[in-house]
């Protein structure tokens, strides 16, 4: 398995795996289950590979009869870094984001599952160190992100929230927060960890708002 460095080291066409609302970031893990056939065979041909690279787009948002709905031309291609197989035949894996990618081009060949020819040159900097927020606030980010868990119904455990390393926080709450795939997308999309920040932020805010707010009844 080769370690992946620079551009050159990222294959031109990669497996893509097309799921609603499941959002991968570089540095960050996704867990998966696996078990539809075509998926199955995919990650059978992923793992002879020396990248393992799988790479993770959503579906676009349109109507239910429309057929098979387009995808978003951005996605994130993460590496499997740990796998299972269950007694019934699925696979548990990890996939550990690597790099986002521009989908040029899908390839629908011999195989049961899709694979896209793609661009990684707009995100060379996925494959820096980790990124720094430098107006990050983390009081006054962690105190309304209780608001918006509390409103949420959600828990967590505060004190690891309150060590945590800002990229692995923004990008963990992105991916785990039970945002539309479309806002799921618009964090993917972010040019940097401080404007993902600020989009978490709005979503937060938003969905805070009550529900006969004339700015909620505007969307």
């Amino acid at each position: 398995m080769i370690k992946i460095h620079s551009l050159a080291d990222l294959p031109e066409t990669i497996p893509v795996f097309p799921l609603q609302g499941a959002l991968l970031l570089p540095r960050a893990r996704l867990p998966l289950n696996i078990f539809e056939p075509r998926y199955l065979a995919m990650l059978d041909d992923v793992l002879k590979t020396d990248h393992r690279l799988i790479g993770m787009v959503q579906p676009r948002e349109v109507p239910q009869d429309m057929g098979n709905p387009p995808l978003h031309q951005i996605g994130c291609a993460g590496r499997v870094s740990s796998f299972s197989e269950t007694e019934d035949g699925r696979y548990m894996i990890t996939l550990s984001g690597i790099s986002r990618f521009r989908i040029l081009a899908q390839n629908a060949g011999f195989t049961p599952y899709l694979r896209a020819d793609v661009d990684w040159a707009c995100f060379e900097s996925d494959l820096g160190p980790c990124a720094k927020d430098t107006k990050f606030n983390r009081p006054k980010f962690l105190k309304l992100l209780r608001k918006y868990f509390s409103a949420s119904d959600l828990s967590s455990d505060w004190d690891s929230l309150k060590d945590a390393d800002e990229e692995l926080l923004i990008n963990s709450l992105s991916m785990l927060c039970p945002f539309t795939a479309e806002e799921k997308q618009a964090l993917l999309e972010t040019p940097s960890l401080q404007t993902r920040r600020e989009t978490l932020v709005t979503l937060m805010e938003f969905a805070l708002r009550p529900s006969d707010d004339p700015i909620r009844k505007i969307q």
